[in-house]
C-alpha cells in the first residue's frame, strides 16, 4: 500500500508505475522508436501534470491567506413613525375647540414667539412644534400626553 498522499499526486503515481511497469515487461528489441518516444512523453506529461497541480495550490493557498473580504455594509432600516402629529392627544384636544378659540391659541403662542405660521386655526406640524415647545419651556411637557393634559395646557393659554 502506497503511504498517504493527496488524491491527485497518488493517481499520479499509479498510472507513472503502470507505465514504466509495462514498459520493462516488453522487450526493448520489440519497440521501435516511436514507442520508445511515446512512453517517454507519458512520463513526462504526468510530472508535468503534477507539478503544474502543486504550483495552482499553493497559488491559491497563498492567495487565501493575504485575501481578506470586505465587511458588507449593514443598513439600518428607516425609521417608522407610529403616531402622526394628527392623531396625537393634544391634535384632538385642540380640534374640540372653536375656531376663534383655535386661533386665539395660536395667537398666544406666536405673541410668545414659539409660533411662526399664519393664524389660522388649524393644527398642523407648525401648531404642534409650537405647542410642544411650550410646554417643555414651561415644564408642562408630561400634560400632552394626555387629552386632558393638553386641555389644561390650551385653557393656560386661552384663559
Amino acid at each position: 500500500m502506497l503511504p498517504p498522499v493527496k488524491t491527485s499526486l497518488k493517481t499520479s503515481m499509479i498510472a507513472a508505475v503502470t507505465a514504466l511497469s509495462l514498459a520493462a515487461a516488453t522487450p526493448a528489441q520489440a519497440w521501435g522508436e516511436r514507442e520508445q518516444n511515446f512512453v517517454a512523453g507519458v512520463a513526462t506529461a504526468l510530472v508535468a501534470g503534477v507539478i503544474i497541480n502543486d504550483v495552482r495550490q499553493k497559488n491559491r493557498a497563498r492567495h487565501q491567506q493575504y485575501y481578506q473580504p470586505q465587511p458588507q455594509p449593514v443598513y439600518a432600516p428607516a425609521p417608522t413613525y407610529t403616531q402622526s402629529v394628527y392623531r396625537t392627544p393634544t391634535a384632538r384636544a385642540f380640534a374640540s375647540y372653536s375656531l376663534t378659540e383655535r386661533k386665539a391659541i395660536q395667537r398666544r403662542l406666536a405673541g410668545a414667539g414659539y409660533y411662526r405660521s399664519g393664524i389660522d386655526g388649524s393644527f398642523g406640524p407648525g401648531t404642534y412644534n409650537a405647542v410642544a415647545a411650550y410646554a417643555r419651556d414651561t415644564r408642562q411637557t408630561a400634560n400632552l400626553d394626555s387629552t386632558a393634559g393638553a386641555y389644561g395646557l390650551f385653557d393656560g393659554l386661552l384663559y
